[in-house]
Order: C-alpha cells, then sequence, then structure tokens
C-alpha cells in the first residue's frame, strides 16, 4: 500500500502544497497524513469506525500533524460540507462478490460528492478493479492505474 500511496502522490505534485483534502473511509488516516505532510493547509479525516477514529488520532499525534477527526458514515457527511476541498480521497470497503455493497460505485454516484469539492478539484478513488464498470455522469476519470487487486482513479468533474 505504500507503494499505491507514493504512486498517487507523485502524480499529485504540487496540487498538494496549500490543499485542503478530505480523507473518506479514512480507516489509519494515511491520505491525509500523507497529504498533510506534505504540505496540505488543512485535512477532514472521515470514518465511521471506532477503532480508525482511534488509529487516526493515534497517527497524527505520532507525526505531530494536525487534522479533524470526524466519526460519522461518510455519506452524511458529505451531505453537510459547507466549504468544499481541492482534494478528496476516497478508499471504500472492496465489493468482492457481486452481491456486496458496492461503495466505490455509490460514492462515484452520489450528488453531494460534487458539491464537497472545488471547481478543479480531483478525487481520488481506491477501488476493487472491475471489469466495464458504470461510474457516473458526474465524473470524468483522467487517470487510472492498477495495483495488483487495488486500482486507484482520478477524477474531476465533468464540464
Amino acid at each position: 500500500m505504500d507503494i499505491v500511496r507514493e504512486a498517487i502522490f507523485s502524480s499529485l505534485g504540487d496540487r498538494v502544497i496549500g490543499a485542503r483534502v478530505l480523507d473518506l473511509f479514512a480507516g489509519s488516516g494515511a491520505y491525509g497524513i500523507e497529504a498533510l505532510s506534505r504540505g496540505a493547509a488543512q485535512a477532514v479525516f472521515v470514518d465511521n469506525h471506532p477503532k480508525s477514529i482511534e488509529a487516526i488520532r493515534f497517527n497524527l499525534k505520532r507525526t505531530r500533524l494536525d487534522g479533524k477527526v470526524i466519526r460519522e458514515d461518510a455519506f452524511k457527511y458529505l451531505q453537510k460540507v459547507d466549504q468544499p476541498f481541492r482534494l478528496i480521497f476516497a478508499d471504500p470497503p472492496y465489493s468482492r462478490h457481486s452481491d456486496d455493497r458496492n461503495y466505490a460505485l455509490e460514492i462515484l454516484q452520489f450528488k453531494a460528492l460534487s458539491t464537497a469539492i472545488d471547481a478543479g478539484g480531483i478525487l481520488v478513488l481506491e477501488r476493487s478493479p472491475v471489469k466495464d464498470e458504470a461510474t457516473s455522469g458526474i465524473w470524468e476519470i483522467t487517470r487510472s492505474k492498477k495495483y495488483g487487486k487495488t486500482e486507484v482513479i482520478f477524477c474531476v468533474l465533468r464540464s
């Protein structure tokens, strides 16, 4: 996963510097913490699992970085965003079987996500590679890269 994260941040380059960053389905907070360490102005971490919240707080303390940690469902949080983000990272649980909930597709089709991002902002979504998976009319995939059982897509709002 370090290789994936390094590749993502290498692709983003200077876009991270000074950015307001949202880390959805934050888990350990790795994306937001990496962004802060590379010069992001602010990071907001959203996850609904108590162990994830504990891990994010621990990792922020360990790295001596500051971020806002919110324990809430990502979809509910997105409906309340009042200031847009330049970078949004989303690493939802993968759908491995056809009957699993497909969080990645849901997030791409969730209208509130499009209002939570700056014009010209970038959504970086980590998901399980799926053949012929639809995205949405909201987002344009500008880059896609597979790393084993992980696919990372970079998206911008369609104009």
